[in-house]
């Protein structure tokens, strides 16, 4: 029985010389669509000899010609498929750090399809012709909103801790609160990074708690700089004390240090009129006298991964010559998209209308409620009777690390199947192309509508709408 049903599958030439093979070796290549039949084939092979002879008797094989080449077709198309693809993010998390943080706007990225598309003055001064600088496409829009005298832009903030310490630290010490030693995402810790940097770790004062007498004792002719970190990914509360960024500045000054500020996430407008808590902005570290502030571009900048460096131009241009500066340089494609990003900020009310972070982090509930229904609306067309749909409030959150504490109000679209789990639904989901990730709670797979943007409801629509 089981020979019969093999010999059944047909040729591979006879499956090369058919239309649809002769379609695919155009689409694809010979060897390509070889390779894929053989694999199929011996794939239809391999189920056809496990399964028990008695239940051969009642079963079905289509092993049409075309049957076959269809699923070759699928096979060609998954392994043509880029592994990094857009995705659809209904988790509600806005900077999502496992689905590429920020969005970004359309200018930014109308700016990184020019520059790919065309040669670009990338290092050229237009006006001699001659060789310039990468760094001075932003160094303009940088000052203009921030103030500072000089930046230096890296691939990330990471780097940019990395690159500011092994500038200006290097062999000597640093002094920094034991209540701001961070880790950061992928495990990264900042004593690590002060590790690798060449510069040596002093703590003072406690978890909880640091007076700028700790700072004072700890001062000795072998400090290089004053560190302070922001906790942009946690909150100590209850019985606390930091040092205010103005008291620091006041006494490195005083004792001939420079002061630096990793704040982590970086924002450049106060959004407590949107309903969120206060967040330190680049411009309020600036204004204090802080000498040199490291900040990332990707997250609530709502630009491309970059580290951002904005500061004294003495202690900027120690850093611009140092030699791991090449070895962290921010990439052409980053570099445009970041410098569409900050031009965006030249209007903060129209930049929280472009930059699509922004715009989800201050999206009104009402709004939020208005596109629920309407997907709601779509995705009941399209149901069978097997599924339950429920519209209901909940909370989103920020993520990447920023507002840790902050809870925002959303619409979310609660989907139930009679037959599939939930952890079922949400793998089918994943499984279309573009993947749909949603969350999984209260029994049901979840779609918050923060996150999901107007072209994604169709997407959703028939991805829900082919499932059993």
């Amino acid at each position: 029985m089981k020979q019969e049903i093999l010999r059944q599958i047909p040729a591979v030439n006879d499956l090369l010389n058919a239309e649809l093979g002769e379609k695919l070796i155009e689409d694809y290549s010979h060897q390509l669509v070889v390779d894929a039949i053989r694999e199929i084939t011996a794939e239809i092979r391999e189920e056809v000899l496990a399964i028990a002879e008695e239940d051969l008797e009642v079963m079905e094989f289509d092993l049409s010609s075309r049957s076959i080449l269809l699923q070759v077709e699928e096979h060609l198309q998954g392994k043509d498929r880029l592994i990094l693809s857009p995705a659809i993010n209904a988790t509600g998390v806005v900077l999502h750090t496992n689905l590429g943080r920020s969005l970004l706007s359309d200018k930014a990225q109308q700016a990184v399809l020019d520059v790919a598309d065309n040669y670009s003055t990338l290092e050229v001064d237009v006006d001699t012709g001659k060789r310039g600088s990468r760094y001075n496409n932003i160094k303009e829009i940088l000052a203009e909103l921030t103030g500072a005298e000089d930046c230096l832009v890296v691939n990330n903030n990471a780097a940019a801790v990395l690159l500011a310490l092994s500038s200006l630290a290097d062999g000597q010490e640093v002094i920094i609160s034991r209540g701001q030693l961070v880790e950061i995402g992928g495990s990264f810790r900042i004593p690590d990074v002060m590790e690798r940097s060449g510069a040596k770790l002093v703590e003072v004062g406690s978890t909880n708690k640091a007076h700028l007498r700790d700072y004072q004792q700890a001062i000795t002719e072998e400090t290089a700089l004053l560190l302070r970190v922001h906790t942009s990914n946690y909150k100590i509360l209850g019985f606390t004390k930091e040092i205010e960024p103005q008291e620091l500045v006041e006494l490195a000054h005083q004792n001939g240090l420079p002061v630096l500020e990793d704040l982590g996430s970086g924002i450049f407008v106060d959004l407590t009129g949107d309903g969120l808590s206060y967040e330190p902005t680049v411009q309020d570290s600036l204004e204090a006298g802080v000498d040199v502030v490291t900040f990332s571009g990707d997250k609530l900048l709502g630009g491309p991964q970059a580290g951002i460096i904005v500061g004294k131009q003495e202690y900027i241009e120690e850093m611009r010559s140092h030699p791991l500066t090449r070895a962290l340089r921010i990439d052409k494609f980053s570099l445009a998209a970041l410098e569409a990003t900050l031009k965006e900020y030249r209007d903060l009310e129209r930049a929280k209308e472009r930059i699509p972070t922004l715009r989800m982090l201050t999206t009104p509930p009402t709004a939020l409620r208005k596109k629920a229904e309407e997907l709601l609306g779509q995705l009941s067309k399209v149901v069978s009777e097997s599924f339950k749909l429920e519209l209901r409030e909940g909370i989103s959150k920020v993520g990447g690390g920023s507002f840790p504490l902050e809870k925002l109000t959303t619409y979310l679209i609660e989907l139930q199947h009679q037959q599939l789990s939930t952890e079922q639904l949400a793998m089918k989901l994943r499984k279309n192309y573009p993947p749909i990730f949603t969350r999984v709670a209260n029994d049901a797979v979840i779609f918050d509508l923060r996150t999901i943007q107007q072209q994604d409801y169709q997407i959703i629509v028939e991805a829900v709408g082919s499932l059993p």
